[in-house]
């Protein structure tokens, strides 16, 4: 699949407000600063759609752009980001919840981390949640670019034995740069055909 149009629609705090039809969204979540608006812009061919920033916590609302006409990319807020009051984090975590729980439109969630560290706990433990609430999603290794062959290896390899600890089907994932373009087709692809 190859992208031609994509705009942004609208950006809200509430599900509610999301559109209200039945297109379908792929949505894209990970912690703070991982790559995720980056990726999203490499995806769509425009290097202007999604807001990328050096500060952790750029996004902070649930951001809907129209691709093609036919399918809604989801940009939500990174979680984990520590630099925010208590009140801000929970009230960041229900949107999130609200939205990934509640929204019939979603199709699948992509869980972005970030290749270069090892598997992190609140990576681990979204996870885990996901799992335990039955919501579709995959996993994509982000900057990989960054690192060489054999690390890369063994962080993917660190991730996967971290989550046997819980699943007994790993979730599929996805190897990507949004600097060397590495992994856009096989995600595409995927998206569409799961659309």
């Amino acid at each position: 699949m190859q992208i031609k149009t994509a705009e942004f629609l609208m950006s809200n705090q509430d599900y509610r407000n999301c559109p209200q039809d039945d297109i379908p969204e792929i949505a894209f979540i990970g912690r703070s600063n991982v790559g995720k608006s980056s990726l999203i812009n490499m995806l769509t061919n425009n290097s202007n759609l999604a807001k990328t920033s050096s500060v952790p916590g750029k996004t902070q609302l649930i951001n809907h752009f129209i691709i093609d006409k036919s399918w809604y990319l989801v940009d939500l807020p990174g979680f984990g980001y520590a630099k925010v009051s208590k009140t801000v984090r929970e009230k960041f975590k229900k949107m999130l919840e609200d939205y990934i729980l509640k929204r019939p439109n979603l199709v699948c969630l992509f869980v972005l981390v970030d290749s270069r560290i090892p598997a992190q706990k609140i990576d681990l433990e979204y996870m885990y949640w996901l799992g335990l609430n039955s919501v579709p999603f995959k996993i994509v290794f982000t900057k990989t670019d960054k690192l060489g062959v054999n690390a890369l290896k063994k962080n993917i390899e660190d991730y996967k034995l971290s989550l046997e600890k819980y699943w007994e089907n790993l979730p599929d994932y996805f190897i990507t740069s949004s600097t060397t373009k590495r992994g856009k087709e096989e995600l595409l692809d995927y998206i569409e055909s799961i659309l």
